[in-house]
């Protein structure tokens, strides 16, 4: 269940550089580039015009991209611009191009109509870009499970207390008993969700001394449809108002950018920044707090990937909701219906590039 009138995260922007980066969303096989002159990131089919010959075992050179196998070049708009011994280029010889764009430290390409390829619906995070008030390092991982599963995990946190034991988790009965308050339109989903006087986990007290005080600990999370989820967690000490008056200061502080991409029916690519808002001025802390949501976020690929494997062997269908649900219930549905409505109007599909060619003594 791809959705493709929506932009994912293809990559981070260091990703892309002198040298053809190939990648497979929504199932498709795309290469990124740069091109030469203007440094702007382009994305084509990874399949040549000619012979069908991957383009990303080819060469970035100033006309484009190269093939690797008979020297055919494809410019950022996939037409192409030159075969080797041969003037006369056919109108119909190019390979699909996507939209791009560059974001936050982030690749976004769009998958489906790229007459509505719109960049205003990107989303907004602007923490990135802000490196003195929030330090952060970037953080992938390639999921053998569908981008949705991992979308269900980071919705629903009651099994924070029984994954995460050693890191962000803390006590099990502590999020199941947290007061939560949910706020949902049509294509978003917001949660707040509040554990007062609570024991701070192992991941919070590495970071911060509370000085043995329990804390009122708050975890934000903002869905925005299809598998963006924007995280802003934190604790301070019990009773200093963080609550009833907003004071979320001089405690713990974290904020995280979740990006899911399918890249097939299977798998996806988790892209996290984990970014440090208590101890800005001291590398070491960011690097100690990308390392413990690094492993925490371990411990839940090796649950997806798990759950997937036992989901493709048995199917679903027999699976049971639960009252933790309830928030996961309510993101599938509005992904369901964003797809269900791009199936209402087809999304255009380039037509399949003209083969060329060569003949062996080349018209002039």
């Amino acid at each position: 269940m791809f959705v493709l009138n929506t932009w994912y995260i293809a990559a981070w922007t260091e990703d892309v550089t002198d040298k053809p980066f190939p990648r497979r969303i929504c199932n498709e096989a795309i290469v990124f580039f740069r091109d030469q002159q203007s440094g702007k990131i382009a994305a084509l089919a990874d399949m040549c015009c000619h012979r069908g010959a991957p383009l990303s075992l080819g060469t970035v050179v100033e006309e484009g991209l190269e093939c690797g196998y008979h020297g055919v070049v494809h410019d950022c708009s996939g037409k192409c611009v030159h075969i080797p011994g041969q003037d006369r280029i056919p109108e119909k010889a190019r390979v699909r191009a996507y939209p791009v764009v560059e974001k936050n430290e982030f690749i976004w390409i769009w998958m489906g109509d790229p007459a509505l390829a719109d960049e205003s619906l990107i989303v907004d995070y602007p923490y990135n870009d802000d490196h003195a008030n929030w330090p952060h390092k970037h953080g992938f991982y390639h999921i053998k499970a569908g981008y949705m599963l991992m979308v269900d995990n980071l919705m629903d946190l009651t099994h924070l207390g029984y994954v995460h034991k050693s890191t962000i988790g803390g006590n099990p009965m502590t999020h199941v008993k947290a007061e939560m308050d949910v706020t949902r339109d049509e294509k978003s989903l917001k949660y707040v969700r509040w554990m007062i006087n609570s024991v701070p986990p192992p991941t919070y007290t590495k970071a911060v001394d509370f000085e043995g005080s329990n804390v009122d600990r708050w975890q934000e999370f903002a869905f925005s449809a299809p598998s963006n989820i924007l995280q802003w967690s934190g604790a301070v000490k019990t009773g200093t108002g963080a609550r009833e008056h907003n004071r979320r200061e001089g405690g713990f502080s974290l904020r995280i950018f979740h990006g899911l991409t399918p890249e097939t029916e299977n798998t996806c690519f988790y892209f996290f920044t984990p970014a440090n808002g208590y101890k800005q001025d001291d590398p070491k802390a960011t690097e100690v707090l990308f390392d413990q949501i690094a492993e925490a976020f371990m411990e839940d690929k090796i649950f997806c990937e798990g759950q997937q494997a036992r989901i493709d062997e048995r199917g679903e269908a027999h699976l049971v909701d639960i009252v933790s649900d309830a928030t996961r219930v309510q993101l599938r549905r509005i992904i369901k219906k964003m797809f269900d409505e791009e199936q209402k109007s087809p999304i255009p599909v380039s037509a399949p590039a003209a083969r060329i060619e060569i003949p062996i003594t080349a018209a002039k």
